[in-house]
């Protein structure tokens, strides 16, 4: 079994998800006691959060690329990046590490492509859902096309993943809303909705709407169970 890189804190909510779907994952193809082989490196999210927001994504870069040469250093045999956000810097953590990453957005194209899935919608943070990082990703390496919501339904989302979520709020208000924008890119075309943020899914779930849904944090730690277990 190859040793899991977990690049994680962003936010720890979300990272839990992550722990508990990769030791699961090994449970479940190996048995018995089995548990994942894990190295992680878990940063401050405030920090990056600011960043963030002040467009400052060379210091998120390097505060990550640090980050990932830790990780690997731990004995890790491959990396993954648990955020969907910060894959926008996804090259530059790979120019400082000799182990693979696995792109949480390839995890996902590929899945949607495996499931004849041509048009999806995209919920995420206003970086994900409106720069090009990751819905360029997807139309170019898989042919996938991509639907995101109005302006006014971006804020909404953005502000409930960084005020709500990442703070382990869970408010029903909040998933109607969220269940209502879904309908929405339905109704424009999208045959399924990408979470693509890792905290999505502690609000919304596949049981609360009849559109497909890809929890990518859940895709992303099944290619890695996947990965970890191969020759």
């Amino acid at each position: 079994m190859k040793t899991i890189g977990m690049l994680g804190g962003m936010s720890w909510q979300s990272t839990s998800s992550y722990y508990r779907a990769l030791n699961e994952g090994i449970k479940t193809r190996l048995g018995g006691l089995h548990s994942a082989k894990i190295c992680m490196v878990s940063v401050d999210f405030d920090e990056i959060e600011k960043l963030q927001h002040a467009q400052d994504w060379d210091a998120t870069a390097a505060i990550l690329a640090k980050a990932a040469q830790s990780v690997e250093a731990a004995g890790a045999d491959f990396l993954l990046i648990c955020t969907n956000t910060m894959h926008k810097v996804a090259p530059q953590i790979e120019q400082a590490i000799s182990i693979p990453l696995l792109h949480i957005t390839d995890a996902t194209g590929q899945k949607l492509r495996d499931n004849g899935v041509h048009c999806v919608g995209l919920l995420g943070t206003r970086f994900t859902m409106e720069q090009d990082f990751y819905k360029d990703r997807l139309t170019k390496k898989f042919g996938i096309d991509v639907v995101i919501p109005d302006d006014a339904d971006r804020a909404l989302i953005h502000r409930v993943i960084y005020d709500e979520l990442c703070l382990g709020i869970i408010n029903d208000e909040s998933r109607s809303s969220y269940l209502k924008i879904i309908d929405k890119l339905k109704q424009r075309g999208a045959a399924a909705v990408i979470m693509g943020c890792t905290e999505i899914a502690l609000l919304v779930q596949q049981a609360h709407t009849a559109v497909p849904l890809y929890d990518t944090a859940e895709i992303h730690a099944q290619q890695a169970v996947n990965f970890a277990l191969s020759n």
